[in-house]
């Protein structure tokens, strides 16, 4: 039987951005459950939301302060249950985000932990006499003096943000206890945060540094030995529960270790930022992204297909901008072998947004390299610049859903800048719209609901060629054939065998004489017809 997952597409919801339901400007549970309708009609499987957990927001809620409540922002926990039955009601599944690896330095067990150097939860935490050389993932040092104790606590990303130590048998007992906590609430799994960073190496050894890209080489305080032995015990444990999901995100763009998580007895996938996070459209990189994953990944592996999310530049942004390019791509996420991950908007076509001011800024990460560049001698301007290259505001507006003021978002000032031209892209304009980008999501994801060969199909082929990609999926069933051409000219396809179109960017009807010629920008499926 196949797993759910695997058949699955699953839409990211950013908990502050998407809806706000009783007026106070921040998404909440209220406002998501109201949506549950769209959703369902837009044809996704499976939620996956970011952390929803009490939090003083240094990053956005991934500084949790209490694993077992709801933050006030959100709701109540009366609301999340309302919510987790409302989407289960309509054959939704729903995952949430889970930070293991560090809590905010507001969570009790941080309190307790730096109160004195003989407290019982001290070595919860990772604590050092003298800091070596390794460098914070948000700029800086990883390590923050306290002066109660007169000791340094590590800390990969903000100094609000602190690393557990893993190597304590009760900070894991701790975590477990949290995951049992949730999955008996209903959740469907987990999307585990930097998972590969739960270890660090004990010779707490300094970083070399890497001359040639000018940056520190994380060599020891990720992916460490030990580590794949955690993420077995915790895979296991989860999957004790019935039909449970595990996605981990990995922090590399290294395929020979994305694929060391996933698998039997592991996480059952990985981001593959290998593929999703590449900064440009290179098709040609592309192509041979996904070919190396089929290539190196084993039967029990399957990759994701994203090129969005609250992390990183929204792809219609990144890839130029151009509609036709933003089409092609959501085909190839919808159809390719993969588990695919929308981003909230990206149905609709959301921009990124770019800030004139740094006080409008709210992510810790580009506010920290604005800081960095100044201190290192650079103008307002440029620092803004790197600032705005840097943060993750840019994909994290609200979900525009209508051309009002706030679009549709809340009755009130959104907790982040609304971008001025915002109401000139939303739901309701294009929810009628049969050529809109919401139009073709919905075409997309019902098709790969209807064809089995878009769900559960393996490669008969994938080929790239001048700018195209072009691959045939099938089951025992069916196959399909997809040919998305990102070129600036026509091409010709051989077809051996009738078939009937599906779906294109281009035409009403096909032509089928000694072969098929694919526009410039077009997307094009078919079904062998037998």
């Amino acid at each position: 039987m196949v797993k759910w997952w695997k058949q699955s597409t699953f839409y990211e919801i950013y908990m502050p951005s998407f809806k706000d339901g009783n007026g106070d400007g921040i998404g909440d549970f209220a406002g998501i459950t109201s949506k549950l309708d769209y959703l369902k009609g837009l044809g996704i499987d499976g939620l996956w939301l970011t952390p929803f957990y009490p939090s003083p927001k240094v990053d956005n809620g991934y500084d949790i302060s209490d694993y077992y409540g709801i933050d006030p922002d959100y709701g109540t926990m009366a609301d999340f249950e309302i919510f987790i039955q409302e989407a289960h009601r309509r054959g939704i599944k729903v995952i949430a985000d889970l930070v293991l690896n560090h809590t905010s330095s507001k969570h009790q067990w941080f309190q307790e932990s730096k109160s004195r150097k003989d407290h019982p939860k001290r070595d919860w935490y990772i604590w050092k006499d003298e800091p070596n050389n390794w460098e914070s993932f948000f700029g800086g040092s990883a390590w923050e003096y306290d002066e109660n104790t007169s000791q340094y606590y590590y800390h990969a990303f903000a100094k609000e943000q602190v690393d557990l130590n893993w190597a304590n048998p009760e900070v894991k007992t701790a975590m477990l206890d949290t995951m049992k906590f949730w999955l008996e609430k209903g959740v469907d799994g987990f999307r585990l945060d930097v998972i590969n960073f739960l270890k660090v190496n004990d010779s707490f050894q300094d970083n070399p540094f890497d001359v040639e890209k000018n940056e520190q080489n994380h060599l020891y305080d990720k992916d460490q030995e030990g580590i794949l032995a955690v993420i077995e015990e915790i895979a296991e444990f989860v999957h004790q529960y019935p039909d449970k999901f595990l996605v981990g995100e990995v922090g590399s763009e290294n395929l020979d270790i994305l694929k060391q998580y996933s698998g039997d007895n592991k996480l059952d996938v990985v981001f593959n930022f290998n593929i999703g996070s590449i900064e440009t459209l290179d098709v040609e990189k592309l192509y041979q992204q996904v070919a190396e994953t089929e290539k190196v990944y084993d039967q029990s592996q399957i990759p994701t297909l994203f090129f969005s999310s609250h992390d990183m530049s929204r792809h219609f942004s990144r890839f130029g901008g151009d509609e036709d390019r933003a089409k092609l791509v959501a085909a190839f996420m919808l159809t390719a072998k993969g588990v695919p991950f929308i981003y909230q908007g990206d149905e609709i076509g959301m921009r990124d947004w770019v800030t004139d001011d740094i006080s409008k800024m709210k992510d810790v990460q580009g506010i920290t390299h604005y800081q960095l560049a100044l201190q290192a001698g650079k103008s307002q301007e440029e620092a803004l610049v790197i600032a705005n290259e840097k943060t993750r505001d840019k994909s994290r507006t609200p979900m525009q859903w209508t051309a009002d003021s706030n679009v549709g978002f809340s009755e009130k000032e959104s907790w982040i800048t609304i971008p001025e031209d915002a109401c000139k892209i939303n739901v309701e304009d294009q929810q009628n719209d049969p050529d809109s980008m919401l139009a073709f999501y919905k075409k997309l994801l019902w098709l790969r609901k209807k064809h089995s060969a878009l769900s559960n199909g393996d490669y008969e082929f994938l080929r790239y060629e001048d700018d195209m990609i072009y691959f045939v999926r099938k089951d025992c069933i069916e196959k399909v054939a997809v040919a998305l051409n990102f070129s600036n000219q026509p091409k010709t396809l051989e077809i051996d065998s009738d078939v009937e179109l599906l779906i294109s960017t281009k035409r009403k009807s096909l032509e089928q004489n000694n072969g098929i010629t694919i526009h410039a920008n077009e997307v094009l499926i078919l079904k062998e017809v037998n």
